[in-house]
């Protein structure tokens, strides 16, 4: 059987050493009383919440499934699901970073961030339930009516009721553009939709009072594409006007999909026939509301990931230093044994190594991104305003894929530790990477989230919020320049850096001559781009790390730091001189294929 240990220490360390979020709070006037100490309580109790009440039931839930009564249309989340998500709700967990004016605790988002780390960790499948009612939350805080939040946000917010997001359609996915499901206006000003959805994640469930779904559709008037996409709320029962629920409404679970992870999730084939809906926002404008969710669960998709990463590493590692196979190349090392411990094998410890690098560079991004969220929404300065909310879009993508992408090669890693016994199912591993595998495909696929990067996020304004970006390291880059003992950290980014710049200009050119040009190296750019980021931090951590060590500090958790970081630069980090050149060689080798694909 698994274990999992809450990574607090590093979670505190990324946080008020790195970030010093403590520092950055103080200047946004709703979290100005924040302090390191009610972080870490929070946190400490929300570890405990996690590896106590949801990681027991990761295997069962997964062995289990949900169960949908085709005569009723209700769906059986696995046993114990439902009292887990009584204690969060009674716990006030749901509420953590929401606004007070609808019930919420109003804590930083950099706080929820590092909750669901380790909830995703513990039960990525059971954390899915509440996670999309965040997205839910926020978009209806966006976008919503003065009516709609008064009904359905303090609801959201205690965890009462959860939320979903509709997009998705049999005959399309990503181009929301083709979606058919219709909306007819009504005199009172409600709207009757009817259609179908796919792959709703939480879409079915007996966890909460009511499920709010938030549905993209079309008015009989609206025009073709995306630009005639509405949204709407529709609730699983109606809400009377004094707040309690009615009437069941048309909306309901049609089939839930037989799926290769996450089987504790009921992903549900959702029907529409004459639901009651409202709209939310302006008419024809509902992707630009989704949007606020789609990106919610953009970045919650790379925490998914992280936690994924984190807990396979915590168990490869255990059992690395317990499993006996052979005797070290280098020599005995278990005299007491007949064989030694896999961990003194080198490429057991790359394995290793791989994860726990990327398990580290993903956290310190992931709170990096929710500490601009938190000042995007909350700094009195407009300016920081705007700027936090560009970086934090031009990070989103690199959050979503490069975190999942790492998340499959560290929990295959991790899987590869166990040998044979990683394949069995009693001992966990076979379902990190199960689960793990969806991240990389839903929220807009890893080279959708490539192609935004690349298309939109750099070229789309000129290279102007990498440029944003890239001010950060080189202000690094030039505090540390001269500091000998950084170099090693320092000129690989530096060096990056400048080729970043050619590499981003020559894909340009010629995405402006031919359009696929841009296509075939977008995948490739964004894991170069993930690495400059990645390497930014690494370096940001090294130079703590070793201040702290020259102040005298024993604490071999920063000597560990170190060595992660020296891991990452020495055999991680140079995969962007690999990735540069395949993506140079252009559209042709893969567009001048018609023979080799007839």
């Amino acid at each position: 059987m698994p274990a999992y240990t809450p990574p607090l220490r590093d979670m505190q360390f990324v946080m008020h050493e790195v970030l010093k979020v403590t520092e950055e709070l103080k200047v946004l006037p709703k979290h100005a009383d924040v302090d390191a100490e009610t972080i870490n309580a929070v946190l400490e109790e929300g570890g405990k919440f996690a590896a106590e009440v949801t990681f027991p039931l990761n295997i069962n839930g997964d062995e289990e499934g949900c169960v949908l009564d085709k005569s009723t249309h209700e769906v059986r989340t696995p046993k114990g699901f439902k009292e887990a998500y009584a204690k969060y709700v009674e716990g006030g967990w749901a509420a953590l970073s929401c606004d007070p004016q609808y019930g919420g605790q109003g804590l930083p988002f950099v706080v929820n961030q590092c909750f669901y780390e380790m909830l995703n960790s513990a039960n990525q499948a059971w954390t899915m339930y509440p996670g999309l009612s965040h997205g839910a939350y926020e978009a209806l805080v966006a976008h919503g009516t003065d009516e709609q939040k008064k009904t359905y946000l303090p609801k959201l917010t205690s965890g009462e009721w959860t939320g979903t997001m509709c997009l998705t359609e049999p005959h399309c996915g990503t181009d929301l553009g083709l979606l058919r499901t219709k909306a007819e206006p009504q005199p009172d000003g409600t709207y009757k939709l009817t259609g179908n959805k796919i792959f709703i994640s939480a879409g079915e469930h007996d966890m909460a009072g009511n499920i709010i779904h938030l549905v993209l559709g079309r008015l009989p008037d609206a025009p073709k594409g995306s630009k005639g996409i509405s949204l709407f709320v529709v609730p699983k029962f109606n809400v009377k006007a004094d707040g309690s629920l009615g009437s069941r409404n048309g909306i309901y679970c049609g089939g839930l999909e037989h799926k290769m992870g996450i089987h504790g999730n009921a992903t549900a084939q959702i029907v529409l026939e004459g639901a009651t809906g409202t709209l939310v926002g302006e008419p024809n404008k509902g992707l630009a509301a989704m949007f606020v969710m789609m990106n919610a669960a953009r970045l919650g998709v790379g925490n998914q990931s992280l936690g994924l990463t984190e807990v396979a590493f915590q168990n490869a590692l255990a059992y690395a230093k317990d499993r006996i196979q052979m005797r070290s190349l280098s020599g005995v090392k278990a005299k007491d044994k007949e064989a030694d411990p896999i961990i003194f094998h080198p490429d057991v410890r790359k394995m290793l190594m791989t994860a726990k690098a990327y398990a580290e560079g993903g956290r310190a991004l992931a709170i990096y991104c929710t500490l601009l969220l938190d000042k995007e929404h909350h700094h009195p300065d407009e300016k920081v305003r705007k700027d936090s909310g560009e970086i934090v879009a031009l990070l989103t993508p690199i959050v979503k894929a490069f975190i999942t992408d790492n998340g499959h090669i560290s929990t295959n890693a991790c899987m590869q530790v166990f040998g044979g016994h990683g394949f069995i199912k009693e001992w966990g591993m076979e379902q990190f990477v199960r689960d793990n595998r969806i991240n990389m495909i839903y929220e807009g696929t890893n080279t959708v989230q490539s192609l935004d990067l690349l298309g939109r996020k750099v070229l789309g304004n000129n290279g102007a919020t990498l440029k944003k970006f890239g001010k950060l390291v080189a202000k690094l880059v030039e505090e540390e320049g001269v500091n000998e003992k950084m170099s090693e950290f320092i000129t690989p980014i530096a060096v990056l850096g400048e080729q970043l710049t050619k590499f981003t200009t020559e894909i340009g050119f010629k995405g402006f001559q031919n359009p696929d040009e841009v296509g075939a190296a977008a995948v490739d750019y964004l894991r170069v781009a993930g690495h400059f980021v990645f390497g930014y931090f690494f370096a940001l951590m090294a130079r703590v790390a070793l201040a702290e060590i020259a102040a005298g500090s024993t604490d071999p958790f920063y000597q560990a730091k170190l060595q992660t970081a020296r891991f990452y630069f020495a055999k991680l980090f140079p995969e962007t001189a690999t990735l540069m050149r395949t993506a140079r060689t252009g559209s042709a080798p893969l567009m001048n294929t018609d023979a080799a694909l007839a």
